[in-house]
């Protein structure tokens, strides 16, 4: 733990005039509890469709909604109870077999069973859905999130939501009269918000109510065989249509706050008018700009396109990812495999500079929102910009290798004692050689550049061996680049960039030396003026 964290009351105290959204959002949370109090805690939801498995956008809907429930805990100085739901919808009904599952023929018999019904493909669950809500829980839990996981199908069976569904088989006239309008006439003539389950085929079944009985608690329908069938609505008889459904959880559970993309919004609006004529009250909330490509094209999972969890994970510790969900969550932002090394970058500015800030620019920085106010030591004073210049320079293929030129440069820092930067160091290697090295296009230098660099050289074999002192080492590169007349003075190190590193730009060169050594730095030097690292690329 930080030894600059914040005290309960001074977190209290300061929370009341913080502008981060996620205060901006709990302040309304606590706004909604003075207009309607109620009785228990306040509950937070998150929801998940396991017709799949969980991705990047199911964790930044966990991310952000934790961070708005602690930032409500720190506003009301936790004093009101609060739960986190992860709230499954493994009863909507299996309507198509996605291409990258194993037992195609077996899951395409199994099509508009629930999802807890259809066969787990892997062989290893109960159903689908147990596989994918299993690996949902493990997803969570690895990330350390605290909540608590809810299956649709266990509240329809056990009767949790049956009081809901009987005031919604009451209020039928006023929902069909809210979904109505939203249809098209062809999916008007038959739609109902109650699908029952077929008591024969167990399938979830998009048929008409063909009559009601409010004081039997019963719809009729008719059966894919043609028979007329009266059922309850309650006990797990019948799934409701989705936006109808998003309002009787958010009725039944007492749901006070849940976020939405963007592309929900006309749903957001449709649920909350539903939910208002079932007697609840819609929860608050805000609806979120989605990720887009590489192309600026929305990411989609049936496309493939943009970043898996997995795949960030290599490349970057989960912390750089829950700041790049926590920075502007309103606004479109590319989720590429380039956006990854300046997410680690700014996550380590932000926690680098967190010990020497105010209180209230501490509670202000997003370190303090994704470690729930108590964010870990730092200090390292490594970039991950540098440590992928380091990489290339070195040639380096193994941790053991980096460890060797981090440990001079900073004695007391270990893989033990910061296993952030050990962690870091791992996803460099991996970057660098997926990324970085493919692209890397080295240039001879000029003959104004090589006077440049041969000064350079000298210089650095002129300073004492062991100087670690990144800055005394950036004023002699600043100096050289001066004395033979680069101007702008960033010219000076594009060519330095370009010549020994294959690339336009980078960290700070001083830096970069103090870290792999001025004897290094002179001999890597050398090897570039006479072109032995572009024939090693």
């Amino acid at each position: 733990m930080s030894d600059a964290a914040l005290t309960a009351p001074a977190e209290y105290a300061l929370s009341q005039s913080a502008k981060a959204w996620t205060f901006e959002q709990a302040r309304m949370v606590v706004e909604r509890l003075k207009k309607t109090p109620k009785e228990g805690p306040v509950i937070f939801e998150t929801g998940y469709g396991p017709s799949g498995l969980p991705h990047i956008g199911t964790f930044g809907e966990v991310a952000r909604t934790s961070m708005v429930r602690h930032a409500f805990r720190i506003l009301t100085d936790d004093k009101i109870p609060t739960r986190l739901i992860a709230f499954s919808d493994d009863m909507d009904g299996f309507r198509k077999v996605p291409a990258n599952l194993p037992n195609q023929e077996m899951l395409a018999g199994a099509l508009h069973l629930p999802l807890t019904k259809v066969p787990d493909p892997f062989g290893k669950f109960e159903s689908f859905a147990h596989h994918n809500n299993a690996m949902l829980r493990s997803f969570l839990d690895s990330f350390g999130f605290d909540y608590e996981f809810m299956s649709s199908t266990e509240q329809y069976q056990s009767g949790a939501f049956d009081e809901t569904l009987l005031r919604m088989l009451e209020r039928y006239d006023k929902i069909m009269a809210i979904m109505l309008p939203t249809l098209g006439p062809e999916r008007r003539a038959t739609y109902s918000p109650f699908l029952p389950i077929s008591p024969k085929t167990g399938r979830v079944l998009q048929v008409p109510t063909l009559a009601r009985d409010l004081g039997a608690g019963t719809i009729v329908f008719e059966d894919e065989d043609g028979e007329r069938i009266e059922t309850p609505v309650t006990g797990g008889r019948v799934k409701i249509q989705w936006k109808p459904d998003w309002a009787l959880r958010w009725t039944a559970l007492g749901v006070d706050y849940e976020m939405a993309g963007k592309d929900l919004i006309d749903s957001v609006k449709v649920s909350s008018q539903i939910c208002r004529a079932l007697g609840g009250t819609p929860p608050e909330g805000f609806n979120y700009e989605l990720f887009l490509d590489e192309n600026g094209e929305k990411i989609s999972k049936s496309k493939g396109n943009g970043l898996t969890i997995d795949e960030w994970l290599k490349y970057a510790n989960p912390e750089s990812l829950s700041l790049y969900m926590f920075q502007k969550p309103k606004t479109a932002k590319r989720l590429y495999f380039d956006v990854i090394p300046k997410a680690v970058d700014e996550y380590i500015a932000f926690l680098d500079a967190f010990p020497t800030q105010t209180p209230e620019q501490q509670i202000e920085n997003p370190v303090w929102h994704i470690h729930a106010g108590r964010p870990p030591q730092w200090g390292a004073g490594v970039s991950f910009a540098l440590l992928l210049n380091l990489v290339s320079a070195a040639n380096a293929e193994t941790k053991a290798q980096l460890w060797s030129f981090i440990s001079k440069y900073a004695p007391g820092v270990s893989p033990e004692n910061n296993p952030l930067l050990d962690t870091l160091v791992g996803c460099a290697l991996a970057y660098y050689e997926d990324f970085v090295k493919p692209k890397k296009v080295f240039r001879a230098a000029s003959d104004k550049e090589r006077a440049a660099f041969e000064d350079l050289a000298r210089r650095f074999d002129a300073l004492p061996e062991d100087i670690t002192d990144g800055e005394a080492i950036q004023n002699e590169v600043y100096a050289v680049g001066k004395e033979h007349g680069f101007e702008p003075l960033r010219d000076w190190f594009k060519a330095l960039y370009e010549v020994l590193f294959g690339q336009e730009q980078g960290p700070r060169f001083g830096s970069f030396a103090a870290i792999f050594g001025v004897r290094e730095a002179a001999a890597l030097i050398r090897k570039g003026l006479a072109g032995e690292l572009a024939k090693a690329a």
